[in-house]
C-alpha cells in the first residue's frame, strides 16, 4: 500500500542502513503525470541530529550539481513532517553487492567483461566528481567517501550508477 509523503508516494523500502532509509517512490504531479524515483530520508532518531542532519544536507547539495551517466541524479531535496529527504534517480537493477554474493551462490567469479565495464564507468564517475569545477572555477574538492559494491548499481540495462 503506498504511503503519502508530500507530493511523493512511498511505493516500498528497498534499502535501510543506518541512518537512513531508501524507498522506491513515485512523484506524482498534474495531469497524472507520474515518476518513479529513489527517496531517501532520514531515519526518525536521527531527524534531530544536528552533525548528522548537516552532512545529509551537504550530501544532497553537493550531488544535486553532479551530472554524469555514472552518478545517480539526484532531482530534489526538502523537509516533509520534520524529516529531510533527497528524492533521485531510481535504477531498476541491483547493487554490485548482491551481484557479487550471486556469482559466489553458484560458484562463480564475475565476467571480465563485466567488471571491466564495472571499473571503467567507476573511473569515469569519479574522475568526473574529483575534477568536477565550481562556477567560479575552482575545484569542488569532491571525495565520495564509500565507493563500495552496496552504492555501486547495475541497471537491468546495463549501465553501472555511483550512488550516495
Amino acid at each position: 500500500m503506498p504511503v503519502k509523503f508530500g507530493r511523493y508516494e512511498l511505493l516500498e523500502r528497498i534499502s535501510l542502513g543506518g541512518m537512513a532509509e531508501v524507498f522506491k517512490g513515485q512523484s506524482v504531479g498534474a495531469a497524472g503525470f507520474e515518476k518513479i524515483v529513489a527517496i531517501k530520508r532520514i531515519l526518525p532518531q536521527f531527524s534531530d541530529d544536528e552533525r548528522f542532519v548537516s552532512m545529509f544536507i551537504e550530501e544532497a547539495r553537493i550531488s544535486a550539481n553532479l551530472n554524469h551517466a555514472n552518478i545517480g541524479q539526484v532531482y530534489d531535496f526538502g523537509e516533509i513532517d520534520g524529516r529531510y529527504f533527497i528524492a533521485m534517480e531510481y535504477v531498476p537493477g541491483k547493487d554490485l553487492s548482491t551481484i557479487l554474493q550471486h556469482f559466489r551462490t553458484v560458484g562463480q567469479l564475475m565476467p571480465v567483461p563485466m567488471g571491466i565495464r564495472v571499473g571503467i564507468d567507476l573511473a569515469g564517475a569519479l574522475n568526473y566528481a574529483h575534477t568536477k569545477l565550481d562556477a567560479s572555477g575552482r575545484l569542488l574538492q569532491i571525495v565520495h567517501r564509500d565507493v563500495s559494491p552496496p552504492n555501486v548499481l547495475l541497471s537491468f540495462e546495463g549501465g553501472v550508477k555511483l550512488i550516495d
